[in-house]
């Protein structure tokens, strides 16, 4: 008899990533840690894969899906838990979350304390702090990847909130299976829901911890999930999230296919100075001319999570609706200003 098909979904979204991030690595597939293969001399050492877990029930679905396939395609599985220091006793429970990894199988496994600092709110700056923490774990250990249990409810989360800034097809995107330098993060359960997870844990009798900040009206998203996603889901039906979630697939298709577009057109519209030239700007697509004005504002030194829609629509005013006005101040003490048909972009 096979696995609760719970169980059997994560393994297999798991056993997926891991395929992935071998194939990649060139490194053979399917043989089994220990085997005389793996100890042969001259072999390099089998690869790392670490699972970022909370406690909660989406990451200790994915940690015990790790520990269970990670053997059988010659991985080593270890596990980080991140201590943002909000809440009394996340010291202990930070301990207690090594210990449930351990008790799975992973090594290694370490509990990182992060300070939180204030910068764009409480969820960025400790979402910052995690990334942090977590990039600095993986070039401790080696990882070649890091695991986030990131699930479909997650990301349609994560599309409306996009929504809602107002900032365009990147935003309604969502969160990419792979991200971060080199493709460090991994997000296996972009198609699970979130109650599969749970319902993993168990009926594998796996403890899980639910973090009061998930229902903390104080945090945007807590408000959108119990609020917000239950009310779309009463009056359009319960395939919102889904839906959500495809949409997100969809429009990073669209984005990347218009980021190329863009990178190839660039060259095109600079002069022999690399100057940008409004007239060559203004023929192109606005999706298209957006997205060069914004390399060349991030180029310029304006800092790319300051940079809003707004700011672009303000510069691309400059080429397409030419009054004569005066210069646009962007994050960054970048500035961008017309000057005789060219569009100069460059810190004030």
């Amino acid at each position: 008899m096979g696995p609760h098909p719970a169980v059997a979904a994560i393994r297999l979204a798991v056993r997926r990533v891991l395929h992935d991030i071998l194939t990649e690595l060139n490194t053979t597939v399917g043989v089994p840690a220990g085997t005389a293969a793996e100890r042969a001399p001259g072999r390099p050492p089998s690869p790392l894969v670490l699972v970022a877990c909370s406690g909660g029930a989406d990451s200790m679905a994915l940690a015990s899906a790790l520990a269970f396939e990670a053997p059988r395609l010659g991985v080593r599985a270890g596990g980080v838990t991140v201590d943002h220091g909000l809440q009394s006793g996340s010291d202990l429970r930070a301990e207690e979350v090594v210990l449930r990894l351990r008790e799975l199988g992973l090594d290694p496994v370490e509990a990182t304390a992060v300070t939180v600092g204030r910068a764009g709110g409480p969820e960025a700056a400790a979402r910052d702090a995690r990334y942090a923490a977590l990039d600095a774990a993986a070039a401790r250990h080696g990882a070649a990847a890091v695991l986030l249990g990131h699930t479909r409810d997650d990301q349609a989360e994560t599309v409306l909130l996009g929504l809602a800034r107002g900032s365009g097809i990147r935003s309604l995107s969502g969160m990419a299976a792979v991200s971060g330098a080199g493709g460090r993060y991994r997000r296996p359960f972009l198609q699970v829901d979130r109650q599969t997870a749970r319902k993993a844990c168990m009926v594998q009798s796996l403890p899980v911890w639910d973090d009061p900040h998930n229902t903390d009206p104080a945090y945007t998203r807590s408000r959108l999930r119990h609020e917000g996603l239950p009310a779309l889901e009463k009056a359009l039906g319960k395939g919102v999230v889904e839906a959500l979630a495809r949409t997100a697939q969809l429009s990073r298709d669209d984005a990347d296919a218009l980021d190329t577009w863009a990178r190839q057109a660039e060259a095109g519209v600079r002069d022999a100075t690399g100057v940008l030239e409004c007239a060559k700007l203004y023929a192109l697509p606005p999706a298209v001319r957006r997205r060069i004005l914004r390399r060349a504002a991030i180029e310029a030194g304006a800092p790319a999570g300051a940079l809003f829609a707004r700011h672009i629509e303000e510069v691309d005013r400059l080429i397409t609706g030419w009054r004569g006005q005066g210069a646009i101040n962007l994050p960054g003490k970048v500035v961008a200003r017309r000057q005789g048909g060219r569009l100069v972009i460059r810190q004030g």
